[in-house]
């Protein structure tokens, strides 16, 4: 099986071809009014039951039968876990290498490809009616639930509520529980069964509510959308929504490469080339030797900076951050689909030194460099582009390898935790 599973990744002297024959925890979605301005923070018991009411009438005026609207959000409770862990997503706080280490290990290998084995028939017709290669399949099932091992515990209604009435993304979580009423208000499941993580993503492949609405199928033809109970319904589902981001069955997701020593690392900035250019530029696949000439084009992504692995991201892999926007996630996915398919680890493994910022942490480094007349943006505690950017200028400026990536040298220069 390995071996009909290795055809269909690349032979090492080609760039990217991957073979149809051989998948967020936010989407980008329109975003309702918020259900109340930007001070909707609760303060008490009291303005919790008033957002309930709000959104119930919300709930209602948007097509939510009255009685399921007036009997889910009757029974939501607060949960303050949610807040706290809206406030730190791994994502955001943990380096590189623990967060991939932790995602892409040899036990979640050999479990994918025992159930690539176990599920040939269903990920085979997945793939035929959506492009999507069964081990991309396998690896958002892993990485979501576990291969569906742990759906979450909280109560779907209860955790979005929370959030819809928390100011941080009020109106983003508005949509998402409204929808996940309507989820309930078409049976698909009871609302006592609606479990699923924190912020509301449920069942096998984690959709949340919007998705789900969108994109759920019934493929085993029972009548019902059914993401909890029904592989068939989740794998054929998961097909659907990369479908509809425009997956190319016909590339990978992106490949590790190496970069010459004296490579300039300002130009992993986001800009895609293409891969013509990044091989003129000196950059080999991960075993030395000559990318192919295939005409795509590839951004190039150096998560942990200069010392860790770098990595050449085609269409592909701006599907997979439809589903989850973390480059993270985005390069274990791939990294996972790979293993699974056959493939070795990492031939740069990121170092394991680096320092894990907490998002005061990097509140600080923000407000120093905006001090110092380096825009990383309004402050928000997330490493994002307008950050990076800075970091790069900055270490432009100090003489350092302007990789744009937060290590302990940019810390200590910036007496940040000193």
């Amino acid at each position: 099986m390995l071996t009909k599973l290795a055809r269909i990744l690349p032979n090492r002297r080609m760039a990217c071809r991957l073979s149809v024959s051989a998948f967020l925890a936010t989407s980008s979605l329109p975003a309702m009014s918020a259900v109340a301005d930007n001070d909707a923070v609760l303060a008490s018991p009291d303005g919790f039951e008033e957002c309930k009411l709000q959104l119930q009438e919300k709930a209602i005026a948007a097509g939510v039968s009255a009685k399921t609207a007036q009997d889910v959000m009757t029974g939501v409770k607060h949960v303050d876990r949610v807040i706290e862990l809206d406030r730190r997503q791994p994502e955001f706080t943990t380096t590189f290498a623990d967060y991939l280490n932790r995602r892409v290990n040899d036990s979640r290998v050999n479990k994918g490809r025992e159930l690539i084995r176990e599920h040939r028939e269903l990920l085979a017709r997945v793939t035929r009616e959506t492009g999507v290669p069964a081990p991309y399949l396998v690896a958002f099932w892993g990485l979501e639930t576990n291969f569906g091992s742990y759906f979450g515990k909280m109560s779907v209604p209860d955790s979005l509520t929370t959030l819809a009435c928390d100011a941080r993304r009020s109106s983003f979580f508005t949509e998402q529980l409204i929808a996940a009423l309507r989820i309930i208000d078409e049976g698909a499941i009871p609302v006592e069964q609606m479990e699923g993580s924190w912020a509301g993503a449920m069942g096998h492949v984690q959709f949340m509510p919007t998705v789900f609405l969108k994109h759920a199928v019934d493929a085993d033809g029972d009548g019902r959308r059914d993401l909890w109970n029904s592989l068939p319904d989740a794998m054929m589902s998961a097909g659907r929504f990369l479908e509809s981001m425009n997956w190319d069955g016909e590339y990978r997701w992106g490949r590790e490469v190496l970069l010459p020593k004296s490579f300039d690392y300002s130009m992993a900035d986001g800009r895609r080339l293409e891969l013509d250019k990044w091989r003129k530029l000196g950059i080999t696949d991960a075993f030395g030797k000559p990318l192919g000439r295939e005409n795509i084009t590839a951004a190039l992504i150096v998560p942990a900076g200069h010392e860790g692995p770098a990595f050449l991201a085609y269409h592909n892999f701006k599907v997979i951050m439809g589903w989850n926007r973390s480059e993270f996630y985005a390069i274990a996915v791939g990294h996972l689909a790979d293993r699974i398919a056959g493939a070795g680890m990492l031939q740069n493994p990121p170092p394991e030194d680096a320092p894990a910022l907490s998002r005061n942490t990097v509140l600080e480094l923000q407000a120093a460099l905006n001090e110092r007349g380096y825009d990383a943006g309004k402050p928000d505690g997330i490493t994002g582009p307008a950050t990076r950017s800075a970091i790069r200028k900055f270490q432009h400026d100090e003489g350092m390898i302007a990789d744009g990536f937060p290590g302990q040298e940019l810390l200590d220069r910036l007496k940040i935790g000193n």
